[in-house]
C-alpha cells in the first residue's frame, strides 16, 4: 500500500497544473509554533522553502534521472517532504551559490556551474563534518564570520531544516493540555492516538488529491477531495484548540498573516508608485491636468497600499515596525512618499514626486529581490528591547530622517542630469530642485538630532549610560554632523546650487553607513539584535557609481563654467 502511494504521490509530482494553485487551500491557516510565536503553516512552509531552495515557490527543477516541471506552492512542497522523504533526498533542491563553499565540498568541477544540491550528495559528503567543525570553532570563539563561513551557516542551516521536516519534528502542530507544564507544542513526529489520527487523515486526503489531479484541477473528484481535506483540517485544529484555546492562539491573526503574505500588498504598493513616477514626469514636462491627477491618484493609491500591508504586520506581530533592517526599508520609502506630498503641495514641484517615487519604488522591489539579506519574516522583538517607550520613538524617528535624506539624495540624482544637459537651460528646474533638497535636509537635520538624544535617553534606561561611543551612535553623529555642514555652507554662501545637489548625493553615503554598515559591514557594537550579513558588493558599488557620476558630473561643470568665463 505504501508503494502504490509513494507511485500515486511520484506520478503526479511529475504533472504540471496551475502555477496559482494550491491543492492543501486548508492547511495554509493551521497554527505552527515556530520562531518563538505561533505562526500559520503558510509562513512556516514559504520561510522553509525560502531558506533550503531559496525561493518561497517550487518553480521545479530537471535532472538526469528525474524531471519535475511547473509551479508548486510551498505548502504542497513541504507536505510531500514528510510524505516521500527519500525521493526528495535525492532530488536537487539546496541551493548554494558560494563558488568557494562548492569547491571546498570538493564537487565535480561540472557541478560547480550548478546551483542546486539533493540533500543526500551533501550529507554523505567526507568534507561536510570538518567544514561544520571549523564553523564551530569560530562560533565559539565568537569570531565574525566573512562571506565564506557565513555561506558555510547557511548550509548547515538548510541541511539541519529539511532533516527536521522530513523526520516531522520541525512542525509543531499540538498545543499541550492547559495543566500539563509543558511550553514546547507536540510535532508531527511526536503525535499519539486521536491527534496522530487526525493529522494522518490530512495527510491520506492529500495524497488522493495530488493522484486525482491526473483527471484535471477542477474535476468532480477533485472538488469532493478538497472539501474532505478542509473538514479533516477543521477537526484537527478543533482537537488542538481543545488542548488550551489560550496557547493555540487567534484564529483572526492567523488568518490575517496568511492575507498578507497571500496578497502581498507591498508589490502592489511599488507597482502604484512606479505609476506615479511616470506620471508625475510626465506632468512635469507637459503640465497637463490629467498627468497631474493621475500622479496624485497613484501616489495616494501606493501609499496606501503600502500603510495597509505596514499596519497588517504591526497588528499581527505587536510590535513597532522598524525592529529589522528589512522593516526599515519598508518604513523609509514611506517616509519619503509623506515628505513629498508635504513638499509638493506647498511647491507645486512633480520633480519631487518623481524623486519620491524612484526612492519607493526601488526600496520595495529590493525589500522582494533580497530576502536572504532582507529577512521578511515576522520575529518577536529580543527582551531588552520590549516595553520600552524611548526605543520607539528613538528607532521611528532616526528611520523616518533617512527617508527626508534619500529624498534629497534622489532629487540630487535628477539634478546632476539637468547638469549635464546644461545649468543654464535648466535654471528654473534646478532651483526648485534644490529648494526640495534644502527642505528635505533640514528635515533629516531635525529629525535626527531628536533621534539621536531620544537613542541617548534609551541608552540610559538600558544599559546606564547616555552615550558610549557605540559604533551605531557614532556614526548616527557623523551623518548629523555631515548634513549640519552643508547645511551651514548653504547658509553663508559657501555651497551653491551645483554643491547642494551634489553635497545631497555624497553625504547620503554616511547614512547608508549609519544604516547599513555598522549592522552588515562593522557587525560591531551594542545594537546586536540588528546585525546581519550579505549585500555588500552591491551596496558598495552603489556608493561607488554615484560618487563617480558626482565626480564627472563636478568635471563637466567645472568645465563649462571655465569656457564662460
Amino acid at each position: 500500500m505504501i508503494r502504490i502511494l509513494f507511485l500515486l504521490v511520484l506520478f503526479s509530482l511529475n504533472s504540471s497544473y496551475a502555477a496559482t494553485q494550491i491543492l492543501a487551500e486548508p492547511l495554509k491557516a493551521l497554527h505552527v509554533q515556530d520562531g518563538g510565536r505561533i505562526k500559520p503553516f503558510n509562513t512556516f512552509a514559504t520561510e522553509a522553502l525560502q531558506l533550503v531552495y531559496g525561493k518561497e515557490t517550487f518553480k521545479g527543477i530537471e535532472a538526469e534521472d528525474q524531471k519535475i516541471v511547473g509551479k508548486r506552492h510551498a505548502v504542497d512542497i513541504l507536505l510531500t517532504w514528510m510524505i516521500i522523504p527519500e525521493h526528495w533526498s535525492n532530488t536537487p533542491i539546496i541551493i548554494i551559490r558560494h563558488n568557494g563553499l562548492k569547491e571546498a565540498l570538493g564537487l565535480d568541477p561540472q557541478k560547480t556551474k550548478k546551483v542546486y544540491f539533493s540533500p543526500r550528495e551533501l550529507m554523505q559528503n567526507d568534507r561536510l563534518a570538518l567544514l561544520i567543525q571549523e564553523l564551530n570553532n569560530r562560533r565559539e570563539a565568537q569570531e565574525k564570520l566573512n562571506p565564506y563561513y557565513q555561506a558555510v551557516q547557511t548550509l548547515e542551516s538548510q541541511l539541519s531544516m529539511f532533516q527536521a521536516i522530513t523526520s516531522g519534528l520541525a512542525l509543531r502542530v499540538l498545543p499541550p493540555s492547559k495543566d500539563s507544564g509543558i511550553d514546547k507544542w507536540f510535532s508531527v513526529n511526536e503525535l499519539s492516538g486521536e491527534s496522530q489520527k487526525l493529522f494522518a487523515d490530512i495527510t491520506k486526503v492529500f495524497i488522493q488529491l495530488v493522484s486525482s489531479q491526473v483527471n484535471g484541477p477542477e474535476s468532480s473528484e477533485v472538488k469532493e477531495l478538497k472539501a474532505q481535506l478542509n473538514t479533516a483540517v477543521e477537526k484537527f485544529k478543533d482537537f488542538a484548540r481543545a488542548q488550551d484555546p489560550e496557547a493555540y492562539g487567534s484564529e483572526e491573526l492567523v488568518e490575517m498573516e496568511v492575507h498578507l503574505k497571500d496578497f502581498h500588498p507591498f508589490q502592489w504598493a511599488w507597482v502604484a508608485y512606479l505609476l506615479a513616477t511616470i506620471l508625475a514626469a510626465m506632468a512635469f514636462v507637459s503640465n497637463k491636468n490629467w498627468t497631474k491627477w493621475g500622479a496624485w491618484i497613484f501616489i495616494l493609491l501606493g501609499l496606501g497600499l503600502h500603510t495597509y500591508g505596514m499596519v497588517l504586520r504591526v497588528y499581527i506581530i505587536g510590535r513597532p515596525p522598524v525592529s529589522n533592517m528589512y522593516e526599515t526599508v519598508i518604513w523609509v520609502p514611506w517616509g519619503t512618499v509623506l515628505f513629498a506630498m508635504i513638499l509638493e503641495f506647498f511647491r507645486k514641484n512633480y520633480l519631487i514626486f518623481v524623486g519620491a517615487g524612484l526612492v519607493a519604488t526601488l526600496c520595495l522591489i529590493l525589500s522582494d529581490l533580497s530576502p536572504v539579506v532582507l529577512d521578511p519574516s515576522l520575529h518577536p522583538l529580543e527582551p531588552v528591547l520590549r516595553d520600552n517607550f524611548w526605543l520607539v520613538v528613538h528607532v521611528i524617528i532616526i528611520v523616518t530622517s533617512y527617508a527626508a535624506f534619500f529624498l534629497a539624495f534622489s532629487l540630487g540624482d535628477i539634478l546632476m542630469i539637468y547638469f549635464l544637459l546644461g545649468a543654464d537651460k535648466y535654471k528654473r528646474v534646478i532651483k526648485e530642485g534644490v529648494h526640495g533638497i534644502y527642505r528635505s535636509i533640514q528635515i533629516g537635520v531635525v529629525l535626527l538630532a531628536l533621534g539621536i538624544i531620544t537613542g541617548g535617553i534609551w541608552a540610559d534606561y538600558s544599559w546606564g549610560r547616555f552615550w558610549g561611543w557605540d559604533p551605531k551612535e557614532t556614526w548616527a553623529l557623523i551623518a548629523l554632523l555631515g548634513y549640519i555642514a552643508v547645511l551651514h555652507g548653504r547658509l553663508v554662501g559657501w555651497v551653491r546650487d551645483f554643491g547642494m545637489a551634489a553635497a545631497s548625493i555624497v553625504t547620503f553615503a554616511l547614512v547608508i553607513m549609519a544604516w547599513y554598515g555598522v549592522n552588515f559591514v562593522l557587525g560591531a557594537g551594542l545594537h546586536t539584535y540588528g546585525f546581519g550579513a550579505g549585500g555588500v558588493e552591491y551596496v558598495s558599488a552603489f556608493v561607488a557609481a554615484h560618487l563617480l557620476f558626482v565626480t564627472y558630473v563636478a568635471i563637466v561643470h567645472h568645465s563649462r563654467l571655465k569656457e564662460k568665463s
